[in-house]
């Protein structure tokens, strides 16, 4: 049996996870809010269709859904300088 060992000198303690995150943190989620909530109603639309044939009114929803994210990537693209993952 091999052993593991970890690869890094970094020790996580419960003290070091208490300060929550940081105010640019919460700034860079709030900045890329609506690109998350694009995502998820894309996600959702395509749950929707997983157990069944999706119908006309599904593939707009998914097409719809598709290009809420493009355009809120682009918008956060253009805020941000083009550095977006």
């Amino acid at each position: 049996m091999k052993t593991i060992a970890a690869l890094q000198d970094l020790v996580v303690t419960a003290a070091s996870l208490t300060g929550g995150p940081s105010t640019a943190e919460l700034d860079a989620i709030e900045q890329e809010m609506p690109v998350i909530l694009a995502d998820v109603e894309l996600l959702d639309a395509q749950i929707m269709t997983l157990d069944r044939t999706p119908t006309e009114l599904d593939e707009r929803r998914i097409r719809r859904a598709r290009r809420r994210v493009l355009s809120a990537r682009r918008e956060l693209a253009n805020l941000s300088g083009g550095e977006v993952a």
